[in-house]
């Protein structure tokens, strides 16, 4: 009886050490990339103030946002765990369980609007559109915004705006995306 070793030849071992390597190409590629050029950063660091808990003030904008996104814990100057992905109806209830369970240690969390959410990319980088250093674990992927489309008559839409390469998206509401809550004022 013979018995069949997989990649048992050295044309198989070779095959498997290719796709191992272009597995960690692919990798690679897919983290952020930055303008080097300081010149051609949108998203000034000096502007946010970091208030040692997990979140982060705009001085600019008077808005304090959540430095990970929902689903992610602050620890240690980094986001730890996994970004949830949300309906919009869900998002809403997250925020309203934010802030009745005193998270932050305040309870005016909410939903970003879409100018609000789109203050915090950053042109110079891709994958994520954001600065990793303020944000740190930050998805490139949609996130909800708290804004509906203008003059829309349907009620089962809103806007998400994407740190990947999708920018502003108007999404049905029970389709899912990731959440940052802000709130008005240090």
């Amino acid at each position: 009886m013979t018995v069949r070793r997989p990649f048992a030849s050295s044309s198989h071992r070779r095959l498997l050490a290719a796709g191992v390597a272009l597995l960690c190409v692919g990798a690679a590629a897919g983290a952020q990339q930055c303008d080097p050029d300081p010149s051609a950063r949108s998203l000034a660091a000096d502007r946010f103030e970091d208030n040692g808990d997990g979140t982060i003030t705009d001085r600019q904008r008077g808005l304090m946002w959540m430095r990970c996104a929902v689903g992610q814990r602050w620890s240690a100057g980094r986001c730890d765990g996994e970004a949830r992905v949300l309906d919009w109806a869900a998002a809403q209830a997250m925020a309203a369980t934010v802030n009745r369970e005193g998270h932050q240690f305040f309870s005016d969390w909410r939903l970003p609007a879409v100018p609000e959410l789109a203050s915090i990319t950053e042109r110079a980088c891709r994958q994520p559109r954001t600065s990793l250093q303020l944000f740190p674990g930050t998805p490139a992927a949609a996130f909800w915004t708290s804004t509906p489309r203008p003059g829309d008559a349907s009620t089962d839409r809103a806007y998400a705006l994407s740190f990947g390469d999708g920018g502003v998206e108007l999404r049905n509401k029970t389709e899912t995306a990731h959440l940052r809550l802000v709130r008005t004022g240090p």
